[in-house]
């Protein structure tokens, strides 16, 4: 059985090098038959949580009436979600950041699912991705379920396109490729 797959590219930079990965890891899963999607959160307006808790009381809407409703429940429905981003300041980007905070809306209803890490850095001494990577377990630490099934740093890379042509290009190929059918 195929699975829904929805990558979350929080590269500010259209054509950056996570969103690259992104591209990637997407060519991956279609090609082995899965249902995949990519957001480009950037591109969507993502009001930051206020946290007014508005949404405890509101079976889950939001005060903020912006994209963030179809993504989380894109969250809901997929099977694998991959979050991806650059290495900023050793923590994810302010862009994926808004959208993970807004997911406490209706967060119990993101359950069992697979999760793949992309990141990419300027640096090339792969703890730098430490902290990054702890953003991402954390949110999948408070995700019922949640399997970490593959993690990424592509290190060494700050110019947009740097990545093309690196080993991390066919490793996010196979990631996406080798999204299990169980």
């Amino acid at each position: 059985m195929s699975k829904k797959v929805l990558i979350l590219s929080g590269s500010p930079r259209k054509g950056g090098n996570s969103d690259i990965l992104c591209d990637e890891f997407l060519r991956g899963a279609q090609d082995a038959g899965h249902k995949a999607e990519k957001i480009r959160v950037a591109e969507k307006k993502v009001t930051p949580c206020s946290g007014c808790y508005y949404c405890s009381t509101h079976g889950g809407a939001c005060v903020h009436k912006d994209d963030m409703a179809d993504i989380l429940q894109k969250m809901i429905d997929a099977d694998v979600i991959v979050l991806a981003s650059p290495v900023y300041f050793y923590s994810i980007s302010a862009q994926l950041k808004a959208v993970i905070d807004r997911t406490v809306a209706r967060w119990q209803e993101i359950k069992d699912k697979e999760f793949y890490y992309i990141t990419t850095m300027a640096d090339e001494e792969k703890a730098s991705a430490d902290t990054t990577l702890a953003c991402f377990r954390g949110y999948a630490d408070c995700v019922e379920g949640a399997v970490e099934k593959g993690v990424l740093v592509a290190g060494g890379v700050y110019e947009p396109g740097a990545v093309c042509g690196t080993p991390a290009m066919a490793q996010a190929y196979e990631m996406g490729r080798n999204v299990s059918w169980q």
